[in-house]
């Protein structure tokens, strides 16, 4: 009996909670939600059910872990490494400052949401039915360590943080739905199965151009601007106008320089 003791032992070690959530996140990137079943994550780990459930209880367990662990991966991304929040830091702020921590967190959750389609609907079901789990706690954490280091006063932590909070998953969810949305448009016209982004824009462009110029002056206005936009440029743009409103309305001797005198 001891050998086969030693030989369940090994199994339960090589079978971590990490593989096993490893495999889950495969799963979900290439299957989808209705795709992660226990029975395909036995055939793919290799193993028995059995081995599974002594590491989670069940598919929502799952979920909430794959959940946690990308957003984990995307909290850790440094703003040294992330080049285009580098590149997009404004010229005043000193090196590795908050606000190059804020844009890095933002970037970070905005290609882990485009890396894995599943994670918009995980998130929304996160901050609206367990905002007490793991994951959260997580995202608030992390952006909202930096929003004290702005200098932010403590009564205003949370409608800072959380000012950033939505804007970052709101816009991140937003674009991976306009995604979805073009790939399904261009299935559905069968002939044109292979459009793209480009080529999406430039039909909404022009459709936005032909609009009635008395109801729509704005719509037309922007519609080249609309096709020729990048939508990452766009997204930090975003971060960047909640950040200035912060500072400007939270970080002494910031309101006096922006707000106008009174005539």
């Amino acid at each position: 009996m001891a050998p086969r003791t030693r030989r369940s032992q090994r199994r339960t070690e090589a079978l971590s909670r990490e593989r096993i959530v490893e495999a889950a996140v495969e799963l979900l990137d290439t299957a989808g939600e209705s795709g992660l079943t226990f029975r395909a994550l036995t055939e793919r780990l290799a193993t028995g059910p059995g081995a599974i459930y002594w590491h989670v209880a069940d598919k929502d367990e799952l979920l909430d872990a794959a959940t946690g662990a990308v957003v984990a991966a995307a909290l850790a991304v440094e703003p040294a490494t992330h080049a285009e929040a580098a590149e997009l830091a404004k010229p005043a702020e000193s090196p590795d400052s908050p606000q190059d921590k804020i844009r890095a967190i933002a970037f970070g959750l905005f290609d882990a949401i485009e890396d894995h389609p599943w994670l918009p609907t995980q998130l929304a079901l996160q901050l609206s039915r367990s905002p007490w789990g793991s994951v959260t706690p997580q995202i608030f954490e992390g952006i909202g360590r930096q929003v004290r280091a702005l200098g932010v006063p403590e009564g205003h932590w949370f409608t800072a943080t959380s000012a950033l909070v939505h804007y970052i998953l709101g816009a991140t969810g937003q674009n991976a739905a306009n995604a979805a949305n073009a790939a399904n448009t261009a299935s559905a016209r069968t002939l044109a199965p292979d459009v793209d982004r480009e080529e999406f824009l430039d039909a909404a462009s022009k459709a936005w151009g032909e609009l009635d110029p008395d109801d729509y002056p704005f719509i037309r206005a922007v519609a080249a601007q609309m096709r020729e936009h990048d939508d990452r440029e766009q997204f930090l743009a975003g971060v960047d106008l909640v950040l200035t409103g912060i500072t400007a309305l939270h970080l002494p001797g910031e309101q006096d320089r922006t707000t106008p005198p009174a005539t």
